[in-house]
């Protein structure tokens, strides 16, 4: 028997989500070993309140990973839309819950119960029946910072330093440095041991300077995706979010370089549409040891999201193993 293909995925929030989803679709006709790797430095909405109220680490990332890798019965589905349930209603009116994903809870509480989120996002996963494992980069908690030019009309090379995740994710400016806080956390070490043992290593899509680059700033992660035997594939954007506005997709490409220099990369995989003229996307691939491999993987109506069906089509051919 073969045995599964061990896949190891990076991000946070949606574009995480996104990939995990389009993996899944590749069960069909490659069996797969999954781990999720996500960002700890979400600081804004239900995360951010649970955060600063109760320590620990911000679940709602966590919380969107594990639901999107939860199984697609009656039972599992219907846990996962539980736990993706946001109570509404006006804060000032309806109360402490108002604006909290019952799964932040959930997760919350779990942590608190178990005493290590690790355990507690095994023990959710098992719930949800999750074809996969989702583990964060660091059991602790970690600021993201941000230094940026362009926020002063009066000098707009004035650099300013902008802090905390929420605020770097809708900054106006443009992002010349990137860093941790503290600056180098410990990692995860079981997020360290599925970097060792993976066969493939995936990066993006998300948000470039928020959910992906945060990795290759965790000194010990990055030390083990460098070592890693694996063969790395990164899934670039289909459009500039807030915090990389102006910045091409080979700048996405050439900031993998400029936060962790040793990073070698297999496969660019990029939309056909969004890559436009491939040249100095393929040009900014081969700077990292990659070859350019377009496909049209966007929801045909035209939103800049990724169709879970045509991204895992595009990614099957890349994690075949080779004979």
């Amino acid at each position: 028997m073969t045995a599964p293909v061990r896949v190891v995925a990076f991000g946070g929030g949606h574009g995480l989500s996104a990939a995990l989803r389009a993996l899944r679709t590749c069960a069909a006709k490659i069996e797969l070993d999954l781990t999720a790797v996500v960002t700890v430095g979400d600081d804004g909405g239900s995360s951010g309140r649970l955060r600063l109220e109760r320590g620990g680490l911000p679940p709602g990332d966590l919380r969107k990973a594990l639901t999107a890798l939860a199984a697609d019965d009656p039972d599992s589905a219907r846990t996962a839309a539980l736990l993706q349930h946001r109570y509404g209603g006006d804060p000032a009116a309806d109360g402490p819950l108002t604006g909290h994903a019952v799964g932040n809870l959930v997760l919350c509480g779990l942590t608190e119960l178990l005493g290590d989120p690790v355990a507690a996002l095994d023990h959710l996963a098992v719930l949800l029946r999750a074809r996969g494992r989702v583990l964060p980069m660091s059991r602790e908690p970690v600021g993201i910072e941000a230094d940026v030019v362009g926020l002063d009309a009066a000098d707009p090379t004035a650099v300013a330093t902008v802090r905390g995740q929420h605020a770097v994710a809708v900054t106006p400016g443009r992002v010349v440095a990137l860093r941790l806080a503290p600056p180098a956390p410990p990692a995860c070490a079981e997020a360290v041991a599925a970097v060792a043992a993976a066969d493939h290593l995936i990066f993006g899509p998300g948000s470039w300077y928020t959910s992906v680059l945060p990795h290759l700033l965790v000194p010990e992660l990055a030390a083990a995706i460098v070592a890693s035997p694996a063969r790395r594939i990164v899934t670039l954007n289909l459009a500039a979010d807030t915090e990389t506005a102006g910045l091409s997709l080979a700048g996405h490409l050439a900031a993998l370089r400029h936060y962790l220099p040793p990073l070698r990369v297999d496969t660019v995989l990029a939309d056909t549409r969004a890559v436009g003229d491939p040249g100095s996307v393929a040009g900014a691939a081969e700077s990292l040891g990659a070859r350019l491999v377009t496909a049209p993987v966007a929801v045909a109506d035209g939103d800049p999201r990724h169709d879970p069906a045509a991204l895992g089509a595009a990614l099957v051919p890349l994690l075949v193993p080779a004979r």
